[in-house]
Parts: structure tokens; sequence; C-alpha cells
């Protein structure tokens, strides 16, 4: 029985449809269930060069018990105001760092806060939160004190204060806020035979300044691997880049030269774009609203996919993805600005962070350099090409309005894929090497002896 070859068309095709079945369902998937709160106070300490700050997060409910002050599930941001001077009063009485020698450290407080109420197996959980500056005094070093700290478990005995380094450059941890990954260095309870509270004495390795840098240059890295609306904007701003733009419609494909020439040239200007203000914004330690930088990535990202359906600026990406790369280094500076570094730290840490996006950025479009050129060779590369940028558009549209302020399924929907983006590049690299392989085969076989020296046909019109 004679079997019919299946052509290479065929293949790349249910290929090519197989990739966006897999994006669609990924950009659809449930967001990821948020952690469990547990019924202890947390402190998380951010070490810095010269000072210490201190992130108390405690129950609510053990609060109000231990301190007297009247706080609960329905406190309104109103009530919490007016208690607020009566809050830092009583932490500040029960908070005491201090030289090994016992000399005082300096505490200043910030303004309390609280989280929303949630529902937990045992009951309603709220957390309150401030945020506390321990200074060291002269000659202190702020790597090595004591922490005498009992603002709830000297009055309830089966409390426990789970002290933990968020945040330490020198030794190369680098999480930021609101993250969950943190170094344990200690638990601070009452001793039920003494009835007593002891002392946490804290003592930190000494780190260098090529651990920050090297910490730095990973969170770079993660930063645009992780990162779904910086990865999206430069994917769907090279995918139109094997094109030639004829009127108001994408019509034909340049040469791989171009092509190539094209692509290198985007991703430079964007490098350029967002390199230049996250110098800038970390230098000058701006004080830029996340909110609007936020909108603007959203904007630039709809911005491309509705340039990869119809051409809007055909010749000119490399310009565009210049200015919409100086929005990206402002989101990038967001990142610097909290970790509150010194000079010398901030110097490090631009280097050592725009080098890991730049590494890998370079990456990313190596792995997506031969899909971008192959797959526009496709007879149907126009319907794939087009449902990547309505899928890109829409996850656009969906961030620029949860970001203008209105909350939708589509920008969490988007935002859970983001934690797929491994799985999204294989699907890439999947879905291109076959068609490389066969366009390096086909350019050999037409270069073959008793072939005319020219273009290959494979290579410009189509695959069969």
């Amino acid at each position: 029985m004679n079997r019919q070859p299946i052509s290479l068309s065929h293949v790349l095709r249910m290929l090519a449809g197989i990739a966006v079945t897999v994006t669609a369902a990924l950009l659809l998937a449930a967001p990821p269930a948020a952690a469990h709160p547990m019924p202890h106070s947390v402190l998380l300490l951010d070490v810095h060069e010269t000072s210490v700050t201190a992130e108390l997060q405690l129950p609510v409910g053990d609060f109000s018990r231990a301190s007297g002050i009247a706080l609960d599930d329905s406190t309104t941001a109103k009530q919490l105001s007016a208690r607020s001077a009566a809050i830092r009063r009583y932490l500040a009485a029960h908070l005491h760092p201090t030289t090994g020698r016992g000399t005082a450290w300096t505490v200043t407080f910030g303004g309390p806060a609280l989280g929303r109420a949630e529902q937990t197996s045992t009951g309603t959980y709220r957390e309150l939160t401030v945020r506390a500056t321990l200074t060291p005094p002269a000659g202190g070093d702020p790597r090595r004190f004591v922490l005498d700290y009992d603002a709830i478990v000297h009055q309830v005995v089966t409390h426990t204060v789970m002290v933990s380094v968020r945040q330490d450059w020198a030794t190369g941890r680098v999480a930021q806020e609101g993250q969950a990954d943190a170094t344990e260095v200690g638990v601070i309870r009452i001793d039920t035979r003494t009835m007593t509270v002891a002392p946490l004495t804290v003592d930190l390795e000494s780190g260098s300044v090529w651990s920050g840098t090297y910490a730095m240059f990973r969170l770079g890295a993660d930063h645009i691997l992780e990162g779904t609306d910086h990865l999206l904007f430069l994917l769907i701003l090279l995918l139109p880049a094997p094109l030639q733009a004829v009127g108001k419609r994408w019509r034909g494909t340049v040469n791989n030269r171009a092509a190539i020439g094209r692509i290198g040239r985007t991703t430079l200007a964007f490098t350029i774009g967002h390199s230049l203000a996250l110098a800038l914004s970390a230098f000058g330690r701006l004080d830029i609203p996340a909110q609007p930088v936020e909108a603007f990535i959203a904007f630039s990202i709809l911005v491309g996919a509705v340039h990869a359906m119809r051409p809007l600026f055909p010749g000119r990406e490399a310009l565009v993805a210049g200015v919409f790369g100086l929005g990206h280094g402002l989101a990038f500076s967001l990142t610097l600005a909290e970790m509150n570094l010194s000079t010398t730290q901030l110097a490090l840490s631009l280097a050592g962070f725009n080098l890991g996006i730049e590494c890998m950025q370079l990456v990313l479009v190596l792995l997506a350099l031969p899909g971008l050129i192959c797959l526009t060779r496709l007879r149907r590369h126009a319907a794939l090409r087009g449902a990547c940028a309505a899928l890109t558009a829409g996850a656009a549209l969906g961030w620029l309005l949860d970001r203008l302020g209105l909350p939708n399924p589509v920008a969490r929907a988007a935002d859970s894929a983001g934690t797929h983006t491994s799985q999204l590049l294989l699907v890439l690299v999947a879905t291109a090497l076959p068609a490389t392989l066969r366009l390096i085969t086909a350019h050999r076989r037409d270069r073959g002896p008793g072939k005319a020296a020219g273009p290959s046909p494979v290579l410009t019109t189509r695959l069969e």
C-alpha cells in the first residue's frame, strides 16, 4: 500500500495551530491561589548599608487583645487613621533594637495599614502592617544587633513572631516587597517557665559587592523572563519584521538578511531606550507613579499588536521600539527604587540588572529568530500572525483597563500566563525547529551540483 508523503507545510500548519492553542489555553488558565495566612506575627527585615527597615505584620485580633487598641475586621481607614498615633506609641514601647553592648538604636515608624479581611478555616483573618526604620548609633553595625520585640507575645502566650530577612543586597538577597521569599533568622516566643521573652540576636554574614551585583543580574534576567508584558511587547513588534508592507497591508517577505537586520535594529533600539530611562530614573531617584508607567506599557503592547495585523509604522519599528523602550525602562527602575540602595550599591545594581535584562533578551530573540523568519514563509502565515496578534491585543487591552482602574478577568488571565513563560518558549522552539531544518536542507539541495546559483524558491516563496 502506497502512502502519500505529508507535506512540510501541512506539518508546520499543525504545529503552528498547536502553538496558538497552547498559548490561548495558558492565557485562560486560572491565576494561582493566594497563600493561606498564618496566625502569628511576621517581622521582615530589609538590610541596607546604614540602616535596617522592618516590616511588622500583625494579626489584628491578637494585636487588639494585647494592646487594648480597638481594631477588628470592620475597622475603616478613617478609624485606623484616628488610632495611628496610639499604634505607633504602643509599638515604640515594645520594639527595642540595640547593639551587642546594649546601646539603643533609633526607631521611627511609618503609618499603619490594614489588609483586607480574609475567610480562613478558623475564621476571619485581617492583618495590620507597620513599617519601621531601625538606625544604629555611630559606629554601629546594621548587620549585627539584638532585637528586643514583644508587641503581642507578652500578653498572648501562644503567639510567636517569625523574624526573617527579606532583602540583603550584600549577600545577594534581593527579594522585592510583597514576595514570600525570605530567610528565617529566628523565632520570638514567650518562655512559659519564666514567662519572659528573650531578645533575639541577629548576626548576618558579611557578604560582598559581587554577591549583590550577581543577584541583580539574576533579577534582571528573571524580570524579562517572568515579565509577560515586556516579553510580549518585544516579540509582537518583531513578528512582522520579515514582512514587506504594501499600502496598508503586509504582502510578501523580505530576504533573510534584511529580516535579521530589522530584528537586530529593533532589539537594539529597545535596549537603548529602556537602558537610558533606567539609568536616568535610578540615579535621579525619581519618584515615578507606577500606575501611568504600567498603563503606558500595556498601551505599547496594544500598538505593537495592531501593527502586526496592519502596518502602522512600516520601516520605523526601531524608532518606535526606542520610544516605547523608555517607558519599559521606567518600569524596570521601579524595581530598583523599592530597594533603597546606597549610591555605590545602586551603580553596581544598575550594571548587573541591565546586563541581566540584555542577556535574557538576547537569548529570547535568538530563540524566536528562526520562527519569525521561517513561519512567514508558510502559506497561511497571515492567519497565524493574526491569531497571535489578536491574542496579544486582547491581553494588552485587559491590562490597560486594569491599570486604569478597571479590574477584569482578561488581565488576571494574562497575568497568570506569565507563570508559563518557559512552556510558551518551548512551544515556540518546537514549532520553528522543523521549519528551520527543512529550510537548511532545501537550501543545500538547491545549491548542490548542477543547480544554478540564485535564490532558492523555497526561501523566497513558500514551503510546500
